[in-house]
């Protein structure tokens, strides 16, 4: 494989999709407990992602997927923020 081909694929912790990193939004919990969108998606610590949708934020919310991925609560504040990240259209 020639390098610079592979582009890495992540799953949605909503609907489940497996997409393309860069299309995804990161959510990360940093080794000091912070938690926050990491847009450059290279912050260290454990990290989730999520489509561009409200519809997968609310089904990630509803089912607790991000709290449960990044081992933490997760506060109503992100949840807020990540709204304002996301559009209105469908998963998938």
């Amino acid at each position: 494989m020639k390098k610079g081909l592979f582009k890495p694929v992540r799953t949605c912790a909503g609907c489940g999709c497996r997409r393309d990193k860069a299309g995804l939004l990161r959510i990360l919990r940093t080794p000091e407990g912070e938690i926050r969108i990491d847009r450059e998606q290279r912050g260290d610590g454990r990290g989730v992602y999520l489509c561009r949708s409200r519809d997968c934020l609310a089904k990630a919310q509803k089912r607790k997927a991000l709290a449960r991925s990044l081992k933490c609560t997760v506060p109503q504040t992100l949840f807020d923020e990540l709204r304002e990240e996301t559009d209105d259209r469908t998963s998938g």
